[in-house]
């Protein structure tokens, strides 16, 4: 009698090890202290799947298990910023200084966010920090934080005009980034705009011949991320202050001062000094603060937005007004840093990282690095146009890539056929990270 092929042979499938004896593998265990036990057993689950179908042999399946770990319990990927873009907003802006990441560990635990340590009554939410921001811009009345910008405009035309109307320009009828468009915005506070002049014009006479009853304030808005050139001509903060309305300037990119390096950009500080009720603004661009909407004006309008109803959807939490308060109390910010940062240093810099691949192994030398000037730029809509003078390193284009999907991740950009390495925002302590990013990808293979 003749057996069936394979007759006598073991199941493959019964050699797939059992989850526990998996689970046991040192390295499994490791990733538990920093995984949960769902998502460590579902990417032990997978590899016995695999094995059972063939796919992979069974002695490989912890390999296979670890291999499909996540590195961390976030998929946010650490990148080190070589772009020259200080303001990057697909990297989320802002980077956060020491002393706003050390006050984030801080208020991760419990702490006295709107409770009176003295009394055990509770507090007003956020205290210290609505302080700090009175101290920085003492001409406010008062000051709030909401969420973010958008959230800061929403909160004062729902307050100040729902069921009236928000006078703008015609010419500040603004769409910034993912087709985020103002007038859709104030749509749907249930205000009603009503435009005035003209594209490229208008007039303090605009604005007075439009108010009447049913106004609820005047909104002015800085355009940000372009710039109107030529035949041009808007009425001023200063102008406005005379008219029978709350004056509401929105400077977009959370300048509190003003700031020799960007004279073209608005400031909190000197917008109210010329007699805005209210100034709306962000925190994570020029302010250097995690995200963030930053409401300053007079107390009694301040008063009335932290009572709306609204308020409560577009409050802080702990974590935000903790990086907040430490953004304003402590040392400069990265952002401050890289926007400030000498060009003969970003020189001497670079040319010390030329000068180490050209000193590496033949595939480094072969690479021809050079040091070429770079323009960086603010970057989160602030400052459109201005140029940050500096220099950067040439690697051959396809590096671009290579860097980009290394560990760690290093964000250029290309120009011209090369890939230019900007260190402007690449703090100095990093350096050498860079610099070892550049290796591994030219080692053993050259990618281009």
């Amino acid at each position: 009698m003749r057996h069936p092929a394979g007759a006598g042979m073991p199941d493959p499938r019964r050699l797939v090890p059992r989850t526990d004896t998996v689970l046991a593998d040192p390295r499994i265990v490791a990733a538990g202290a920093r995984l949960s036990p769902a998502v460590v057993r579902a990417s032990v689950r997978d590899a016995q799947a695999r094995a059972r179908s063939g796919e992979i042999p069974a002695v490989a399946v912890a390999d296979e298990a670890v291999a499909g770990l996540p590195r961390a319990a976030t998929s946010l990927r650490a990148v080190l910023n070589a772009t020259g873009v200080v303001l990057h907003t697909n990297l989320g802006r802002a980077p956060l200084s020491q002393s706003a990441l050390q006050a984030i560990l801080a208020a991760a635990a419990y702490v006295d966010v709107e409770f009176d340590i003295e009394t055990g009554a509770r507090a007003r939410r956020g205290r210290g920090t609505l302080e700090a921001l009175r101290r920085v811009v003492p001409q406010a009345g008062d000051a709030l934080a909401v969420n973010n910008g958008a959230a800061a405009l929403v909160l004062v035309t729902t307050a100040l005009a729902a069921g009236r109307e928000v006078i703008v320009s015609r010419g500040e009828m603004v769409e910034i980034g993912d087709g985020f468009r103002l007038p859709d915005l104030i749509a749907s506070t249930g205000a009603r705009l009503r435009e005035v002049g003209t594209t490229n014009r208008t007039s303090l006479q605009d604005y007075a011949g439009a108010i009447r009853p049913a106004t609820g304030c005047v909104l002015k808005v800085h355009p940000s991320n372009f710039r109107v050139e030529g035949f041009t001509s808007s009425a001023s903060v200063a102008d406005l202050a005379g008219l029978d309305a709350p004056v509401v300037v929105d400077i977009g990119s959370g300048l509190l001062a003003p700031d020799p390096l960007l004279p073209d950009e608005p400031d909190a500080a000197t917008t109210l000094a010329d007699g805005a009720d209210l100034v709306t603004c962000s925190g994570d661009k020029l302010l250097g603060g995690p995200q963030a909407g930053l409401i300053f004006g007079r107390d009694e309008l301040i008063e009335q937005l932290r009572r709306h109803p609204l308020a409560r959807a577009v409050r802080v939490d702990k974590l935000t007004l903790a990086a907040l308060e430490a953004t304003l109390r402590g040392p400069a910010t990265p952002t401050s840093v890289a926007l400030h940062a000498s060009p003969a240093r970003l020189r001497e810099r670079c040319d010390h990282l030329a000068a180490e691949l050209l000193a590496g192994p033949p595939e480094l030398a072969s690479l021809e690095p050079e040091v070429v000037p770079s323009v960086g730029a603010v970057g989160g809509g602030g400052a459109p146009g201005l140029g940050l003078p500096g220099w950067a390193v040439t690697l051959p284009a396809a590096f671009a890539t290579a860097l980009r999907r290394g560990d760690p991740s290093v964000a250029c950009r290309v120009e011209r056929g090369r890939t230019l390495v900007d260190l402007r925002c690449i703090p100095e302590s990093a350096d050498e990270r860079v610099l070892q990013a550049i290796r591994s990808v030219a080692a053993p293979e050259d990618p281009r």
